[in-house]
């Protein structure tokens, strides 16, 4: 993670709870500290079970939400965060991106949808954009690989992550299809 150090940058007024659910700890801590040097009071939770807790007991006003957690869906978060706190402004950081997650984010109230790996400075700015702004166009397009595990994920998901569904859908073997989702997401 890069900006994690010495940024001018700071969150100013009102509520800055924020609550970050993440299930890789050394980035969970990372991004905690990057954030609490910003401004932030941060709250943090490991799975979407600790997340829905404390989202309910005490809503944050700003969320960072990890999209595949061990036990479960961020989204599940992002809602739970939503019904108690309309304001609150949660962005959803995930591994492996596609449309449809990034769509059904949205409409659960979340303002962002970052591809990991995010640095400190670009949720930092994803958390504090306000409503008009837009966020700059990526400076590198996904390559072809990408694009391709994209949507392999994307059928894995519809196919709610059975892989011999998956895998007929797709036309590709089974053993094929572990493989590609055993390995991390090409650049």
């Amino acid at each position: 993670m890069t900006g994690d150090e010495g940024s001018a940058t700071m969150v100013t007024g009102g509520d800055t709870s924020l609550l970050i659910v993440e299930d890789d700890k050394p980035f969970l801590t990372r991004l905690a500290r990057a954030m609490e040097s910003r401004g932030f009071t941060v709250d943090t939770a490991e799975s979407v079970e600790e997340a829905v807790v404390k989202a309910r007991a005490n809503p944050p006003a700003y969320a960072v939400v990890d999209m595949r957690l061990g036990d479960g869906n961020g989204l599940d978060v992002v809602a739970a965060i939503r019904e108690k706190r309309e304001d609150a402004r949660t962005i959803i950081l995930t591994g492996y991106g596609n449309i449809a997650t990034a769509v059904t984010a949205v409409k659960l109230g979340a303002v962002d949808y970052l591809s990991k790996p995010a640095d400190a400075d670009d949720i930092f700015a994803a958390l504090t954009r306000t409503s008009g702004e837009r966020a700059a166009p990526p400076e590198n397009p996904m390559s072809a690989d990408r694009v391709r595990w994209e949507h392999i994920q994307r059928v894995y998901e519809m196919c709610e992550r059975n892989v011999s569904e998956t895998a007929r859908r797709l036309n590709m073997h089974r053993r094929t299809l572990q493989r590609i989702l055993a390995k991390r997401a090409p650049r």
